[in-house]
């Protein structure tokens, strides 16, 4: 938790065992590309590699890491108003008067927000594989909902 400069408490919440083996492969990604990419030029197979498909396979490794580093971008960050969720892609900011309750269901892999009419948004942020992270985020989560709602 941390306060704004206006002094409202923010609460942000990001996955942590995800960010980690992200970064690990990415890096496997570009040095294996790397590798393969320096190792083009120098084949028995008859086939005539250039410098420049060694770049582009040095490039693709890049590329793929960069793609598997979209996995660790999700974060959520909550206030007394509302509620941003950031996944993968996209992000969507929620009043707390349109979020029906934050829940983390049994067997799920992440936290999802419950809206009207039986809608839901995943929280992407707070994952089962997190723990006791996952907990307090939830628990952080569900008392600004409760705090904004109550009366």
């Amino acid at each position: 938790m941390s306060a704004t400069a206006t002094g409202k408490q923010v609460v942000e919440f990001r996955p942590k065992r995800i960010r980690r083996v992200t970064a690990v492969c990415a890096v496997v990604l570009v040095a294996v590309f790397t590798v393969v990419g320096l190792l083009l030029g120098d084949t028995p197979t008859g086939v005539i590699f250039r410098v420049s498909d060694q770049i582009a396979m040095v490039c693709l490794g890049v590329l793929l890491a960069c793609g598997v580093l979209l996995l660790g971008r999700p974060r959520v960050r909550a206030d007394a108003e509302g509620i941003e969720v950031r996944n993968v892609v996209t992000a969507n900011r929620y009043s707390w008067q349109d979020v029906l309750h934050v829940s983390f269901p049994d067997g799920a892999s992440w936290a999802r927000l419950e809206l009207p009419d039986d809608e839901y948004v995943s929280v992407m942020a707070v994952q089962a594989v997190d723990r006791d992270h996952a907990v307090a985020a939830v628990r952080a989560l569900r008392d600004l909902h409760k705090a904004a709602t109550a009366g």
